[in-house]
């Protein structure tokens, strides 16, 4: 993300902050996102915690609820598509 543009926000109760939508869009910071805040001097960088397995998780159950697929679809179609990358990958070799 590159930008020039400054944004003013302000500190709410409980020391909330809103970032900016096109911030968050242009960063990938969803709801629930884990960052990390860095003091620099008298400012703050605010960077996104590179993807663990619970912001993971989370990011496959977006994906599936943006989809309207059941979780149960999702797993029937697991084993169809293991077996088309097994394909790919050895069948090469046989």
């Amino acid at each position: 993300m590159q930008s020039s543009t400054a944004y003013k926000t302000e500190i709410r109760q409980r020391g909330q902050v809103t970032i900016p939508k096109s911030i968050r869009d242009a960063s990938g910071l969803d709801e629930g996102c884990s960052v990390t805040l860095i003091p620099l001097g008298e400012s703050v960088l605010i960077a996104p915690q590179k993807l663990g397995l619970d912001e993971a998780r989370r990011k496959i159950q977006q994906a599936i609820r943006a989809t309207g697929i059941s979780a149960d679809e999702v797993l029937a179609g697991l084993t169809s598509e293991r077996q088309a990358l097994f394909g790919e990958l050895y069948a090469k070799q046989r």
